[in-house]
């Protein structure tokens, strides 16, 4: 029975290279010489895409559905959907997530690939009773990691709960690419031993075994690989298309994929691979085999980068590396996929950055600790249960139960705000409310790219200035602030405001990091206690408190919301 081929080029591939950048206008001339190839689906919509489409690229997520789907006549469109947590990073109440389901059917989804961060049933049913219903085809994810708690019986015990739900397929999703070969070959045989649906591997070849996982899954009866076309392929992406299509062309599994018009659609992402090269950051597409200790995710690595940059401190990298697995074992083992992997990444971050462990607690971590997420592989121990929420007691019950219905009091809040055009846009502004309104009043920009040279790019505007990175760099004991840039670059910097510094400003509160102002607790005259909430900064994609360093009054207030602030700069004064 030949092995069937999903392929990733669209959606993750680039997720975990460049930090989903791609625009659709890229996509767009190609897809239909890929709709062409004979791949069982084309994943292209999902995961961060919804997140980048707004926050980076200025497009709108669901007309990128819609017009890739115009050009897919023969293959089904594939979503990567996080259960009830959509395509966001809280759970959302089950009207939103039956609404949203029903917008991805009726806009083109044909397959939805609908998994839980922490592997509980509970987050997955709503999506998948939903979307069976439309008549999609859902294919129930097991999210695969290594710790002492997971064991091939609980991932067998998982797929029987999912074949229960009438899911059509099952996939093993090895986001960090940590399944060996032996590892991939006892656990497909389990679960077609004991469940009888079809059963796709994903896996990233982070650790560089994943090649050799895929030959040992196809000895053992998989049905479906995750590929990406080989420009954006190895690396924390998925192995190339090519080789496993070439590989087994000799044998019974033979996927009967053209390889010829597989290698000149290839080329042509070759090119568009250039466009990007500023933002492929070289340790996104090493093998690296420490993956095994600290277990991050393809798509979260090449974030992880990104976001230490943001913080100007991408000289900590192997420090938070480190510090990873601390922190997942300290929160019952998750597995590390979205938003889990934030959850952990951003603690771990905070961990480092502020030379105390959970000095700074995200609100999303707290929430986590609580239960509002679902049950943990492991319970948490209750030391740091009370570090992190203090008395409080986690749930027990489904998370979403304990929701209220939220889509009418959400639509209501987006049409007064002027942002819906559309039904979708109201689904929007509900999964991304701090970045949404700009980018659907048409405030928002596209992120510029910077060219390796304005002569190999000429259509880099004349007029633009040059995004640099900034670095503490020690020379003989004495340190220095050095921005530096790359050569002839094309991003457009807005003018810098003038910045007040702590030591100016009497009773200063500053931020601990690089981020967007997302919500201000006090207005002056007010007067606080140390340790009161001033402000929430959203930071990493997640929502980190400012807390007052001492008591007193509120005297000035030097941001508003919306505003970028970076680590140090001064927010306001407390008398």
């Amino acid at each position: 029975m030949k092995v069937k081929i999903t392929e990733t080029i669209l959606r993750d591939a680039h997720q975990s290279l460049i930090a989903t950048r791609m625009r659709t206008r890229n996509m767009l001339p190609v897809v239909d010489k890929l709709d062409e190839i004979g791949y069982f689906s084309l994943e292209m919509w999902g995961g961060a895409t919804f997140d980048s489409s707004i926050r980076y690229l200025n497009e709108d997520p669901w007309e990128r559905l819609r017009e890739l789907k115009k050009h897919m006549k023969n293959t089904p469109a594939q979503m990567l959907l996080r259960g009830q947590n959509l395509v966001g990073y809280r759970h959302y109440s089950d009207d939103v997530v039956e609404k949203f389901v029903k917008k991805a059917y009726e806009n083109g989804i044909d397959i939805f690939r609908v998994f839980d961060a922490v592997n509980d049933i509970r987050n997955m049913e709503k999506a998948i009773t939903v979307a069976k219903k439309e008549g999609a085809h859902v294919q129930g994810a097991i999210c695969y990691t290594i710790s002492p708690v997971h064991t091939i019986e609980k991932y067998v015990e998982l797929a029987k709960g999912l074949a229960e739900l009438e899911c059509d397929s099952l996939c093993i999703k090895d986001m960090a690419g940590l399944i060996s070969p032996q590892q991939a070959y006892d656990l497909v045989k389990a679960l077609k031993a004991e469940v009888d649906l079809p059963v796709d591997l994903h896996c990233h070849c982070t650790s560089g075994m994943a090649p050799m996982s895929y030959t040992a899954a196809c000895r053992a009866g998989v049905d479906i690989l995750d590929t990406a076309l080989s420009p954006f392929a190895w690396g924390t992406s998925q192995p190339p298309t090519e080789s496993i299509v070439a590989a087994l062309a000799e044998t019974k599994r033979a996927t009967g994929l053209d390889l010829g018009l597989i290698a000149e659609v290839a080329e042509y992402f070759k090119k568009i691979k250039e466009e990007y090269r500023c933002i492929l950051n070289p340790i996104s597409e090493q093998i690296d085999t420490n993956v095994l200790l600290y277990q991050i995710p393809g798509g979260m690595l090449s974030n992880l980068v990104s976001q230490l940059k943001e913080q100007n401190a991408l000289d900590r990298y192997d420090d938070v590396l480190a510090e990873m697995p601390k922190v997942r074992a300290e929160l019952g083992y998750p597995p590390l996929v979205t938003p889990t992997s934030q959850i952990v990444g951003t603690q771990a971050v905070l961990n480092v950055l502020m030379g105390e462990r959970y000095k700074v607690i995200p609100k999303e971590v707290k929430d986590y600790v609580r239960g509002l997420y679902g049950r943990p592989p492991q319970k948490i121990d209750d030391v740091i249960v009370g570090r992190i929420i203090g008395n409080e007691e986690p749930i027990t019950c489904r998370p979403a139960d304990l929701l209220e219905p939220e889509y009418e009091k959400m639509k209501k809040e987006a049409e007064e705000m002027g942002l819906v055009k559309k039904e979708e846009d109201i689904l929007t502004y509900i999964l991304y409310p701090a970045i949404a309104p700009a980018f659907l009043k048409g405030e928002a920009k596209e992120e510029e790219l910077t060219p390796v040279s304005t002569s190999q790019n000429p259509s880099a505007s004349a007029n633009t200035t040059v995004v640099h990175t900034e670095f503490k760099v020690e020379v003989d004991g004495e340190v220095f602030n050095v921005k530096v840039n790359p050569i002839g670059g094309a991003f457009k910097v807005e003018e810098a405001k003038e910045e007040i510094t702590a030591e100016s400003v009497p009773g200063a509160v500053t931020s601990h990091m690089q981020g967007m102002i997302l919500a201000i607790k006090v207005n002056i005259g007010d007067q606080i206690n140390e340790g009161d909430t001033v402000c929430v900064i959203e930071a990493m994609k997640m929502e980190n408190a400012i807390h007052a360093p001492h008591g007193g009054t509120v005297k000035e207030i030097f941001v508003a919301e919306g505003d970028a602030v970076t680590s140090g700069y001064v927010l306001m004064s407390i008398d």
